[in-house]
């Protein structure tokens, strides 16, 4: 049954209608502020006044004039080094092992997952508790083993490790999707490995990692995005940290987004945290791009046979 011209403007009307609530939304809460974002970042603006247009003078700025952009950059970089590795193998680990067939299982999965969908300012308050060096959690811990704990965050030196160690806390989403693409493997794969003589640490390296792929590199990409935009914690925590100011002690947990907060919202420097934004989204962007580069290596989608 062919469709008439009509019937196809009209089907694609109706269409569009059902997602224009998602439109007008992308429009004026999304791509707007994106065009406009980029368009401030060439101005000084104060908020109290008229924009003034400065050209590049912002990106000059703070590549050339400005330490404290460097801080920031090197305290994500280091956040995301050794976060992002921790965090993808850790939730790999979580998800093979609730990948087995026990009674209560789906209990543990549950206990394991809660945490990653707690709110961050509250996480943020536990974790402050934890890192006492008085009176914490861990440091008690470590004194059970004749081990006297650092002072965490209020030392140059252990505050980004805290941090670190607090990241482990919500990788409870990335187990969850690793697990759903164990349970997706066919079991006849491992039938026929072990059949061969396969052993347990072959099954992994040449069944379940290729065939979860997918989901690694979807993790993989997710938290690259989150880490460079780590910033509740880092608010929260070092301002109650008796350092008085948020990212101390010196600046050791000034990370990005913080810098960028704190020049829009406490030095209501609009038109340099707008630059400031652009920079780190050609960081995110470049980041993602190198990835799916390397994807190509690593990845492998499954296909089906009928749809060839």
């Amino acid at each position: 049954m062919k469709i008439s011209i009509s019937d196809r403007a009209k089907r694609n009307i109706e269409g569009y209608l059902f997602i224009s609530p998602w439109l007008i939304g992308f429009v004026f809460l999304s791509a707007g502020p994106i065009v406009f974002s980029l368009f401030m970042s060439g101005t000084r603006w104060s908020l109290l006044s008229a924009p003034q247009w400065i050209g590049m003078e912002n990106y000059h700025t703070l590549l050339f004039d400005d330490p404290l952009f460097y801080t920031s950059l090197w305290n994500t970089a280091y956040y995301v080094f050794f976060s992002v590795p921790l965090g993808m193998l850790l939730s790999l680990l979580l998800a093979i092992l609730l990948n087995q067939r026990l009674r209560g299982i789906s209990i543990f999965r549950t206990i394991f997952f809660l945490p990653s969908v707690t709110n961050m300012v509250a996480v943020s308050i536990l974790w402050m508790w934890i890192f006492n060096p008085e009176f914490g959690l861990l440091n008690r811990a470590l004194e059970w083993f004749g081990i006297a704990g650092p002072l965490w965050l209020q030392s140059e030196t252990w505050s980004k490790p805290a941090l670190i160690l607090m990241s482990l806390w919500g990788v409870g989403g990335g187990m969850i999707i690793n697990l759903a693409a164990l349970q997706g493997i066919p079991e006849e794969l491992y039938e026929a490995a072990s059949l061969d003589g396969a052993k347990s640490w072959r099954r992994l390296f040449h069944i379940t990692l290729p065939m979860i792929s997918p989901a690694l590199f979807f993790n993989l990409i997710m938290n690259i995005i989150g880490s460079f935009q780590v910033f509740t914690q880092a608010l929260v925590m070092t301002a109650s940290s008796g350092q008085g100011s948020e990212g101390g002690p010196n600046n050791s947990t000034l990370f990005f987004v913080l810098y960028l907060y704190k020049k829009a919202f406490q030095q209501f420097k609009m038109g340099y945290a707008s630059s400031l934004a652009w920079v780190l989204f050609i960081i995110i962007l470049l980041f993602t791009l190198i990835q799916f580069l390397l994807s190509q290596r690593w990845v492998y989608y499954q296909t089906d046979e009928r749809l060839k």
